[in-house]
């Protein structure tokens, strides 16, 4: 190690590590350290640190002479140990920069990376061995703005990069299960036919895997345990140390191809898990101020060991700073924040009040993001809960969020599988009112989603009635027991004709719902194909070696191309049909043609009696939306589009259904979707009279349209 090197003062702001004419200027958040160094490491891996010699406001800087983008080091602070203050300063202890922008390397000897040996006293290993590096980086080119689709058109894809081009044949072998290979044609073309305007991307903010996952010979699959906030994750790049580019060039792609990018973003706890788990960025820099302590203690409301701070100046700023980069630097849309009631969890004057901490819909972080000219115009969707009970906050935001609508999809799943009433039914697919209808809201304020990356998969809806976890390695115990699923008379896999013909209408008739109803259409990205986890339903863990077409990667060879189709269809008929896509809640509102906005029906064509609402008999729920005075910001009031009739029935036994509207509405309706059949396409006759009658059989949504 040599120390042999001046440095100048430099100054305390950007944080991290910011290219400059000559050189590179260092600034690192660390009040309590007395010093803090910069370790440059050379090809060999040996190690040049140099402290850094100035301080203000808590942050020490220093300006390096001599080195450029692609310098690799890593940082260390000493100061206090203080564990009961939780403070654990240690110089043996290379540390990630919380600005870096790109990382090298993965996380090695899991021993090494304690700041702590096993009396508690401070470790003496070096962990420099075992730890990614930062690298210096520059900010890409700056980028074009990207399609800014209006929420009553917008349909999100969540999906993972690597799981869905990693099979797909139309992607180069060498792009698969990367950024480039997101950006590919045949990726593009497959999404805009599908409908879809926004792409949700799980975590790509570099991702360190778990100690527990790690000890299992396991690493995370999903990413939401992120190890640097400003790095794209590397694990994407098609070539090792260009992910910086290749994510920029993603992005271009697909907002050329019209369609948004969204980040799925881990502002609530970091990969540094509790008090006793490793030192890799910010705990060996200031624990106190990133993240909620309760003395020596991480207080825990994310069930992954720490909670950030989003009330702490250093954590806030952090938070801002990364998230004003992805936008800035790479032209990102929106973001969907994890547990994002974490986000809303303040402090008082004197600190934290223990496991206590209310949410607070103004607090620090989301005011600051509110009032952020940057920030405020992206789309923000929030993940409304955490893992306590007083967290979850569906419905609670401010104005500018759109939310995570779980309601939505416990209520449609239990429907079709038997359960739940239309009464709920109806609340749910009209825009959950009675969650969002404060003021400065819409019903594009609910996410609605009858799957995501968390849960089973569609078509593991209704193949499989109890979770399978075992590849999780821990014993089945994780994930969740409350699926509203079904099996149709098999547990898994089949070849059975009947049972496969069954779980197919299944499936449409919950993608139907959820493409329909109004709000915000989040899709999970497979269930368009027919993708299965096996039924799994929390594979966020693959084993350590496992190449990326074999981590829960989607099989483009085996995709139900009729489903694929059927989506198509009923993506085409909610663009155009603006009577689905309304930006005012329904209030039975008299319109132009004199009839209520919106008017309910069951199965005999009748208004739905008020004893009907909540039976658990009643299995069909009828639809009628008015067309002459529709209420959208893309479609001029002053042209009447045409009604439309909905119709959900989720029984087994065959039921007539007298066709129901209005006693002034006499026109016929031509059937524009009907889920008992594999694309959706009417079979035979679409034109139907009046108050004519069907019969239903099995889980079916029909739609139809004023002829």
């Amino acid at each position: 190690m040599s120390t042999d090197q001046h440095l100048s003062p430099g100054a305390h702001t950007p944080l991290g590590a910011t290219p400059q004419p000559g050189g590179v200027n260092f600034a690192v958040h660390a009040p309590d350290a007395t010093d803090v160094w910069v370790g440059l490491i050379d090809d060999d891996g040996a190690e040049r640190r140099l402290r850094l010699p100035a301080q203000t406001a808590g942050v020490h800087h220093g300006f390096v002479a001599g080195i450029g983008e692609g310098a690799r080091y890593c940082l260390r602070a000493a100061g206090p140990w203080a564990p009961e203050r939780g403070i654990r300063f240690n110089p043996n202890k290379a540390l990630i920069d919380p600005y870096a922008r790109r990382i090298s390397g993965r996380l090695g000897d899991a021993t090494a990376l304690l700041p702590h040996d096993q009396d508690g006293a401070p470790s003496a290993i070096d962990s420099l061995p075992d730890i990614p590096l930062s690298v210096v980086t520059g900010p890409p080119a700056p980028p074009e703005a990207g399609p800014r689709v209006p929420w009553d058109r917008t349909l999100i894809c969540e999906l993972h990069v690597g799981s869905y081009t990693a099979r797909h044949p139309g992607v180069p072998d060498e792009l698969r299960g990367t950024y480039l290979g997101l950006a590919q044609p045949a990726v593009l073309d497959h999404l805009r036919r599908i409908g879809v305007t926004a792409v949700e991307l799980l975590p790509v903010q570099a991702c360190l895997t778990e100690p527990g996952v790690r000890a299992r010979g396991m690493r995370n699959h999903w990413g939401y345990s992120t190890g640097a906030y400003f790095a794209p994750d590397p694990r994407f790049a098609a070539q090792p140390g260009r992910e910086v580019e290749e994510f920029a060039t993603m992005v271009s792609a697909l907002h050329s191809a019209g369609l948004e990018v969204l980040l799925d973003v881990v502002y609530n706890h970091t990969a540094e898990s509790a008090a006793d788990g490793p030192s890799l960025s910010w705990r060996g820099l200031d624990a106190p101020g990133y993240y909620l302590l309760d003395g020596g203690e991480d207080l825990d409301y994310t069930g992954c060991g720490n909670t950030v701070d989003c009330a702490s100046p250093a954590a806030l700023r952090m938070v801002l700073d990364s998230l004003r980069y992805w936008c800035q630097s790479f032209g990102v849309d929106g973001f969907r924040f994890d547990l994002a009631s974490v986000l809303g969890r303040g402090r008082t004057a004197t600190g934290p009040q223990g496991p206590a901490i209310p949410f607070d819909h103004r607090a620090p972080l989301l005011s600051a993001i509110a009032a952020d000219p940057v920030l405020a115009t992206r789309k923000l969707i929030a993940e409304p809960w955490d893992a306590t009970a007083e967290g979850y906050r569906v419905g609670g935001f401010p104005p500018v969020w759109a939310e995570w609508n779980d309601r939505y999809r416990d209520t449609v799943r239990a429907f079709f599988a038997g359960g739940s009433t239309v009464g709920d039914l109806a609340s749910r697919v009209s825009g959950s009112q009675d969650l969002f209808g404060a003021p400065g809201r819409t019903p594009f304020s609910s996410i609605n989603f009858v799957t995501a990356h968390d849960g089973f998969t569609a078509r593991d809806v209704v193949s499989y009635e109890r979770k399978h976890n075992e590849a999780n390695g821990e014993n089945d115990r994780d994930g969740t027991d409350n699926n509203h699923s079904v099996n149709h008379g098999f547990e898994g896999g089949t070849t059975d004709p009947a049972i496969l013909a069954a779980r197919a209408r299944h499936v449409r008739a919950l993608l139907a719902t959820l493409l329909l109803s109004t709000g915000t259409p989040m899709l999970l990205g497979g269930d368009e194909m027919g993708h299965t986890q096996y039924g799994n339903n929390n594979a966020y863990c693959v084993p350590e070696d496992a190449a990326a077409a074999d981590a829960y990667a989607i099989d483009w060879d085996a995709a139900d191309s009729d489903l694929t189709a059927f989506v198509a269809r009923v993506t085409a008929v909610r663009r155009a049909t603006p009577v689905l896509r309304q930006h005012e809640f329904f209030g039975g509102r008299l319109t132009r043609s004199g009839e209520p906005d919106l008017a309910w029906f069951g199965a005999d064509g009748a208004q739905m009696p008020g004893d009907a609402w909540q039976s658990p008999d009643e299995r069909t729920l009828q639809a009628w939306v008015d067309g002459s005075d529709v209420r959208s910001p893309s479609h001029d009031r002053s042209v009447p589009d045409k009604d439309a009739l909905i119709v959900w029935h989720s029984g087994d036994e065959a039921t007539t259904v007298t066709l129901g509207a209005p006693q002034s509405c006499s026109h016929g309706w031509e059937l524009i979707v009907d889920t008992a059949q594999p694309t959706g396409e009417p079979a035979g006759d679409p034109r139907f009279a009046a108050r004519a009658e069907v019969t239903l059989t099995g889980p079916t949504v029909l739609v139809f349209q004023e002829a």
